[in-house]
């Protein structure tokens, strides 16, 4: 690849119009990655800020090893590769099927190599090329209007499961605690439009605009949509050192400094969330014991309240140290899906998912991020996303909640309702 660097006084416009005129001009190629941990002070940092395009083909990964595919590739052709691992590759891990209906049809798992991708940083861009063309790039992009967030009009958002259904499964999944099947399960419903028309970057923009996160990010995959207003990190690789933060716990913003305060502190005594949290700690904790060295998996942080534009929430970071003999499919492997999205034990809680939902997960609850050449890597989980397929003009989201023994039906709905008013408010719902 072909590298330069450009500086902010060399440019016409200020570096955060040239994203945005970036941002136009990437939406003419088929395949679109952008990544922005929109400067949000997080452990360990969020995503780099990142946009890559490409008119060629996706990587071709074999639809059922899909992992020991992109093994292969990573060890023959070190690249930056963007993509994500939908959360039904679940079905190559442990031999599971999934049946539910799927209106998206996003593959299950997609990666390609970018022709040209840009790094954003605080006082100048790097960009690189397959082709050494980069002052005609410049120009291009200069020449483009810059993006600007806009949300949809009159779309008419549905619930697939009503409120009094959702509250009974999660009776029914108490039940299956109480019977020793799982020890919490992570059940989730969708909010879906039909026959939508709109603008996806746009949408993307408002989106991030109404709630900023330190992993969110833009797909485009065709005629397929990715729009990610993500605060959890899946799997970050640096050298060695793999972490993970999953999260567990959420709780609404106050009105006021005094009362979101208040609100932080009852969520870090609420026993229901702490043992939330820490039952997927445990688990992350054995996920990642799976491709590290024995005795190098720490917990660094443990109940961390962080705050969101609508929500606080608690996170935990594990750390651990990569095996000399593992690599970075391994520790994929090891610990996919997040445990956040599933429950525990975790076989148990995807099989009773599986029968308990009405929706197909698809890309939900996946890991959205990007694959350096040296094979580090950042993934998030794919929650607060939006999801649109415009050939069909199919527009979907999901949420959820952990169940626990001592859930209250009423409260995990509300807590589901919450996560989902970032999407409902840039819909105008």
């Amino acid at each position: 690849m072909h590298a330069v660097e450009i500086t902010a006084d060399t440019l016409p416009v200020s570096l955060a119009e040239f994203r945005l005129r970036a941002l136009t001009w990437a939406s003419q190629y088929t395949l679109v990655a952008y990544y922005n941990s929109n400067q949000i002070a997080y452990p360990h940092h969020g995503f780099e800020h990142l946009l890559a395009v490409s008119n060629n083909r996706p990587l071709e990964l074999d639809r059922e090893n899909s992992f020991e595919a992109l093994r292969r590739h990573l060890q023959q052709h070190p690249s930056l590769l963007c993509g994500y691992l939908g959360y039904d590759l679940k079905n190559q891990l442990e031999k599971f099927s999934s049946s539910n209906p799927d209106a998206l049809g996003f593959p299950p798992v997609f990666f390609f190599q970018p022709e040209v991708y840009l790094y954003f940083n605080p006082a100048s861009i790097t960009l690189y090329t397959t082709d050494d063309n980069t002052p005609d790039i410049i120009d291009v992009i200069l020449a483009c209007s810059p993006a600007a967030p806009a949300a949809p009009q009159g779309i008419q958002v549905r619930q697939r499961v009503a409120p009094n259904k959702y509250k009974a499964h999660v009776e029914q999944i108490k039940n299956l605690i109480l019977e020793g099947d799982v020890y919490e399960l992570n059940y989730c419903m969708e909010f879906y439009a039909e026959q939508v028309s709109l603008a996806p970057l746009p949408l993307y923009l408002a989106l991030n605009e109404a709630s900023p996160t330190p992993f969110s990010g833009f797909l485009k995959q065709h005629d397929k949509y990715l729009l990610c207003a993500s605060p959890e990190r899946f799997l970050k690789k640096e050298g060695a050192r793999l972490i993970s933060q999953p999260i567990k716990g959420t709780i609404r913003r106050g009105a006021t400094e005094a009362e979101d305060t208040a609100l932080q502190q009852q969520l870090r005594h609420d026993e229901k969330e702490l043992a939330e949290n820490m039952m997927i700690v445990d688990l992350v904790r054995n996920d990642l014991s799976r491709s590290c060295v024995i005795g190098t998996v720490q917990v660094t942080e443990m109940f961390g309240i962080y705050p969101f534009r609508q929500v606080s929430q608690m996170i935990s970071t594990i750390e651990g140290t990569l095996r000399p003999d593992k690599d970075l499919v391994d520790a994929l492997t090891g610990a996919f899906p997040m445990g956040s999205m599933t429950g525990a034990p975790k076989i148990s809680a995807m099989q009773h998912i599986e029968a308990l939902e009405d929706t197909r997960r698809g890309l939900y609850s996946g890991a959205f991020g990007y694959i350096t050449p040296a094979q580090d890597c950042d993934f998030n989980v794919v929650i607060r996303s939006l999801q649109y397929n415009a050939t069909t003009g199919y527009l979907s989201f999901m949420v959820g909640s952990a169940i626990t023994s001592d859930s209250d039906p009423e409260r995990e709905y509300a807590e589901c309702l919450l996560k989902a008013q970032a999407m409902l408010q840039v819909l105008g719902c």
